[in-house]
């Protein structure tokens, strides 16, 4: 057993703990959002945009002698194509092999349809399970309590919390009991790791969220961003070629922008917080392709860390 020392004296020891926590939600329910302050630092991308996140990622923070993987997964929602299902699919293989389930909701929605469907497949979730309310700060007291009493009698949930994943409200406090329930164990990753995304994959999820930012409701969600090459130079920068895959050619033309202003802007905005992460100069390219029907194509959904065996 892994020990770590306590501040009180040099000679005592107590023993680590490190497991996983799955958060699951809706659709824009804030699983990235609070994934980042968890952490305490941008490992998971965050838009508007419904279903952003795509794959499973991990984000691992550190609190005391425990280590807690938080496995950010896709919104549940709907399925209707092959890339919809293997999200949802991915989502729920993600709860089933976590040590602890944080059910994600969104207080100003409330219980929908979603939600719903969430709560009807939480039964054949065996692990602990723990509600957190986000976006508190949008809803009056009474309907948040109205609100986690009716959630409650719906599912059995070892504790519930109330948080903003915006502000930070609650989150320390949630940080700390997850903490306390993680399994007695060595820590699985190295103590300054944050992500176990490859470098070029999340300088990929970047590049897709300043794409969707830019865009909003003009480009259709089944665009997505690879990484081509990561090119380490003489003087210590990185130079970056990455291609944005879209599905029709009326698509590429709207990444574009009329003489290309659009695609300068995302490519700017993507070099600046790339520069900031690697703590380096970044020179990145950005390409346009046509890739039709991508969101149907079982090898490439399977390279994306999409799962298509499962049923949804």
């Amino acid at each position: 057993m892994t020990e770590v020392e306590t501040n009180s004296t040099p000679e005592a020891t107590v023993p680590t703990q490190a497991g996983f926590v799955a958060l699951i939600g809706a659709p824009n329910a804030g699983k990235s959002t609070l994934l980042n302050q968890l952490v305490g630092a941008k490992v998971s991308i965050v838009s508007h945009k419904v279903q952003t996140t795509r794959a499973i990622m991990r984000g691992i923070a550190i609190k005391g002698p425990s280590q807690v993987i938080f496995v950010d997964t896709p919104g549940i929602f709907q399925p209707k194509r092959t890339l919809d299902r293997a999200m949802v699919n991915t989502a729920w293989g993600g709860a089933s092999d976590a040590d602890i389930v944080a059910v994600l909701i969104d207080a100003k929605r409330g219980i929908g349809e979603e939600v719903t469907r969430i709560f009807d497949k939480l039964a054949d979730i065996r692990h602990p399970k723990i509600l957190i309310i986000n976006k508190i700060d949008t809803v009056k007291r009474d309907s948040l309590l109205a609100l986690a009493a009716d959630l409650n009698a719906r599912a059995k949930f070892e504790a519930t919390f109330m948080v903003s994943a915006l502000n930070g409200s609650g989150v320390e406090d949630l940080m700390g009991w997850l903490a306390e329930q993680v399994p007695v164990g060595p820590w699985l990753y190295p103590e300054d790791q944050i992500s176990d995304l490859p470098m070029r994959m999340l300088a990929a999820e970047i590049t897709r969220e300043k794409l969707f930012l830019r865009l909003h409701d003009e480009l259709p969600y089944s665009s997505t961003v690879e990484t081509e090459q990561w090119k380490e130079m003489k003087d210590g920068s990185a130079r970056l070629e990455q291609t944005i895959y879209v599905e029709r050619d009326s698509q590429k033309k709207i990444v574009l922008g009329k003489d290309g202003q659009t695609i300068k802007a995302i490519s700017m905005a993507a070099r600046k917080e790339l520069t900031d992460i690697v703590e380096r100069p970044v020179h990145l390219f950005l390409f346009v392709k046509v890739r039709e029907n991508w969101a149907e194509d079982p090898e490439r959904l399977r390279e994306m860390g999409l799962d298509l065996t499962l049923k949804s």
